[in-house]
C-alpha cells in the first residue's frame, strides 16, 4: 500500500507513520531523513542539495523530487511506502503522479492551530542529553531539570509560539491545498487528531483496515 500522510507541523504524523510502518511492514519515508541520507551517501542529488544548504538556501523542488525518486526506486519500496513530509506543494504532488506511483490513500491528520501551538510550545529539551519533555503531557519531576541526567531543560527556538505560528501560516498557504488536490482524486481521508495520540492512531488504523477488506 502506498500512503501519504498530510497534516500541519505538530499534528503527530511521525507517530502515525511509525505505527503504519510496523503494521504493514513498509518503509516510512521522511523527507528530512532521506535528504540527510543523500548528503551522507554523496549521491548526485545529495551533492546538489548540499550546495544549496551550505549557502543557507532552500533546496529547490527539482532536487527534492529527484531525491524522492531515488528513494522510492529502492527494493524495500516494492510493496509500498509511507511518505511523511512529501509532497508539500501541488507542484511536488504533480511530480509524484508523473513518477507512476499510484497512491492508495492520503491521510490528513487534522488538529486545530491553537492545539498545535500548545503541543509544540510546551516541549522542553535537555541541553545535556537531549531527552524530551512536555510541560503538560510529560513533565519532569523537578521543573526545568532533566530526570535522566540533571541537565537544564530549555525551549528550542523552533518550538516558541511565534515560530510555530509562522510555520502554520506557511503550511496553510503551501501544503493545505493538497487536500483538495487529493480529494478530487478520491484518495483523501480525514482523521481528526485527538488529545491522546493512541486515539488518533486507532482512527488511522481503522481507515487502513477498511482499505484491506
Amino acid at each position: 500500500m502506498k500512503i501519504i500522510l498530510l497534516g500541519a507541523p505538530g499534528a503527530g504524523k511521525g507517530t502515525q507513520a511509525e505505527v503504519i510502518c510496523e503494521r504493514l511492514s513498509i518503509p516510512a519515508i521522511s523527507t528530512g531523513e532521506i535528504i540527510r541520507e543523500a548528503l551522507k551517501s554523496g549521491t548526485e542529488m545529495g551533492r546538489k542539495a548540499k550546495s544549496y544548504m551550505e549557502a543557507g538556501q532552500l533546496v529547490p523542488d527539482e532536487i527534492v523530487i529527484g531525491i524522492i525518486r531515488e528513494r522510492l526506486a529502492k527494493d524495500d519500496c516494492a510493496n509500498g511506502f509511507i511518505l511523511d513530509g512529501f509532497p508539500r506543494t501541488i507542484v511536488q504532488a504533480e511530480a509524484l503522479d508523473k513518477m507512476g506511483f499510484a497512491i492508495d490513500k492520503v491521510i490528513d491528520i487534522e488538529v486545530a492551530d491553537e492545539d498545535i501551538v500548545a503541543r509544540i510550545s510546551g516541549r522542553r529539551v535537555c541541553d545535556s542529553c537531549g531527552a524530551i519533555y512536555h510541560v503538560r503531557y510529560k513533565s519532569s519531576a523537578v521543573d526545568g531539570v532533566c530526570d535522566k541526567c540533571g541537565g537544564t531543560l530549555s525551549q528550542r527556538k523552533d518550538d516558541q509560539p511565534e515560530t510555530v505560528k509562522e510555520r502554520l501560516i506557511v503550511y496553510h498557504e503551501q501544503t493545505e491545498p493538497l487536500k483538495e488536490y487529493y480529494r478530487r482524486q478520491g484518495r483523501l481521508f480525514i482523521v481528526e487528531g485527538e488529545e491522546h495520540i493512541a486515539d488518533t492512531t486507532r482512527k488511522t488504523l481503522a481507515i487502513l483496515e477498511e482499505a484491506q477488506l
